[in-house]
């Protein structure tokens, strides 16, 4: 595991410590370090922080052969370089235990050969290229000042603008058991539904004055939303 700052790298590892699946070969708080005696380490994953000096954590995963990769990021732009690097998962800062086992597990079931889901999708945003992580995504809806681009309204109060992408092509992105669309603007998380009737939802997102926010449900997109709701 790889990450400069001391204390984080601590906790990090007393995480670890804690996980019966994954035994700590080494910690590093210095990537030059880690790359200097990376080859004469046995090791079959590496946990690594992004945002580091002088080299960051994208630059050393793309030096280690292809290796199962679990990065960590505080995701503070929520927008990262674009990279080529098939990483098993990306955990944000501060990390917790029972995120950082299913990315352990993840990195088991691709060792073993084992098919992955993806957790994210990564998009061109007003921000760079960025990643949109699903469990944060609350909804989509379109943009006011460019119909061609979209808005997505995370969990933490973030927005992202999303370049000139159609709805049918973020549908296709999406993992359908998890979003919905709900009328011509707007596409939702199916987490986050409260309650419905025949042309509303009720969500348990809030409003600045304490009221849940609510999306129209057209008659287009009825059967495919209900359905949805029906199987979560």
């Amino acid at each position: 595991m790889l990450d400069d700052e001391l204390p984080g790298l601590a906790y990090l590892k007393m995480l670890c410590d804690q996980l019966p699946e994954l035994d700590v070969v080494k910690a590093f708080n210095n990537p030059q370090t880690f790359l200097k005696e990376a080859s004469t380490i046995d090791f079959d994953l590496c946990i690594l922080d992004i945002e580091m000096p002088g080299m960051n954590g994208i630059q050393v995963a793309s030096l280690l052969n292809k290796k199962p990769v679990i990065f960590t990021t505080a995701y503070k732009e929520y927008a990262v370089d674009a990279f080529d690097l098939d990483a098993v998962d990306y955990v944000r800062k501060p990390v917790q235990r029972e995120r950082l086992q299913q990315a352990v597990q993840r990195a088991i079931r691709r060792i073993s050969g084992q098919p992955l889901q993806k957790t994210f999708i990564q998009l061109n945003t007003d921000k760079g290229k960025s990643l949109i992580f699903f469990d944060q995504l609350m909804y989509i809806d379109t943009s006011d000042s460019d119909s061609r681009d979209k808005v997505a309204h995370l969990s933490d109060g973030g927005e992202l603008t999303i370049k000139n992408m159609s709805f049918e092509k973020l549908q296709e992105l999406l993992p359908s058991e998890r979003f919905c669309r709900v009328n011509k603007r707007e596409l939702i998380a199916i987490n986050i539904v409260q309650s419905f009737s025949y042309d509303e939802i009720a969500t348990t997102v809030a409003t600045l004055s304490g009221q849940p926010v609510k999306f129209s449900l057209t008659e287009t997109y009825r059967a495919a939303f209900q359905k949805a709701v029906s199987t979560r």
